[in-house]
């Protein structure tokens, strides 16, 4: 019951944070594994417990759906569900001692996207300005992170976005990223569950929780401030990586 208690307060706050900037996965993955799951039944479980938030939030955002830079929304979802599903068919093929050695580095990499990506953005605009035909290739390997793993993948797509848009209005950009999340999520939930690689008890119990923190969190996104709310999912993200690191060691 304990368990059942820390998972759903997990998926409330990652719920939440999918909505406001990303990085859920940050908190519902390492609940799953104190739940005692295996780092890879538990990244699907979490994917899958998180993916009916996003559709929660999409809904909240609906009216603002548009295009990044000249690239239309249709025209980069069927790429975007095609990443997150070769992502989520390359994770099942990850053997689990593999995957043990490799998630502290995917968690760095989350980690220095949130801390850094927006500065990196605008350095390598300066250096190498990038035309819009590169969009589509690189929201292709994004979506491969994003079916893989998952985590700050929503920051690694507006860290892109604002590598090729000069200006580039986050919060605007919201919308897009979060329809476009749920996209690649979606395509990794569709393999993970036709795969029967989902733990639906410790899943279910996420899942209720993480609708309601993405639907509530989805209208309130605009009147919170950005760099409080930054700050404190760097901060737990370089946490949580320090935890793994540790527990690889």
């Amino acid at each position: 019951m304990e368990h059942f208690v820390l998972l759903a307060a997990a998926g409330l706050l990652a719920g939440a944070m999918n909505a406001i900037a990303g990085g859920g996965s940050f908190v519902s993955f390492p609940a799953m594994v104190a739940a005692g799951l295996p780092p890879v039944v538990a990244n699907v479980s979490s994917t899958v417990a998180l993916f009916p938030g996003t559709i929660a939030s999409c809904l909240a955002y609906r009216r603002g759906f548009g295009q990044v830079r000249e690239v239309r929304i249709r025209t980069m979802l069927p790429v975007t569900l095609a990443g997150g599903l070769v992502g989520a068919v390359l994770l099942l093929a990850t053997p689990a001692r593999l995957f043990d050695v490799v998630i502290p580095f995917l968690l760095l990499l989350a980690t220095l996207t949130f801390a850094f990506g927006a500065r990196a953005g605008l350095a390598l605009r300066r250096a190498a300005p990038v035309g819009p035909a590169a969009m589509l290739p690189m929201q292709f390997l994004i979506s491969i992170y994003g079916g893989y793993f998952g985590g700050a993948v929503g920051l690694m797509m507006m860290a892109m976005w604002s590598l090729l848009t000069a200006n580039a209005d986050l919060k605007a950009m919201a919308p897009a990223r979060m329809l476009l999340v749920s996209a690649a999520n979606g395509a990794a939930v569709v393999w993970f569950i036709t795969a029967g690689a989902v733990r639906w008890p410790e899943t279910l119990a996420m899942l209720s929780a993480s609708v309601v923190g993405g639907y509530l969190a989805a209208q309130l996104t605009l009147r919170l401030p950005t760099g409080v709310v930054r700050g404190f999912v760097v901060a737990m993200t370089a946490t949580v990586t320090i935890a793994f690191f540790v527990r690889a060691m």
